[in-house]
């Protein structure tokens, strides 16, 4: 995982990303990537799964 943390409480998950990062250009280049799982990953200690991406637009 790029940037995310996840923890989990009785039956809430948290995930925490730091929006200040960057990890450079997506493959299309037409964002910018700030936090990725890359790929679905099993929440610690469950069953269930996440796949999470943020990026945000790359500046013109």
């Amino acid at each position: 995982m790029k940037n995310a943390d996840m923890s989990v409480e009785g039956n809430i998950l948290t995930i925490k990303v730091d929006l200040s990062k960057e990890f450079g250009p997506s493959s299309s280049g037409k964002t910018i990537i700030i936090a990725s799982t890359e790929g679905n990953v099993s929440i610690p200690g469950r069953d269930e799964k996440v796949g999470l991406n943020v990026y945000k637009k790359k500046s013109s």
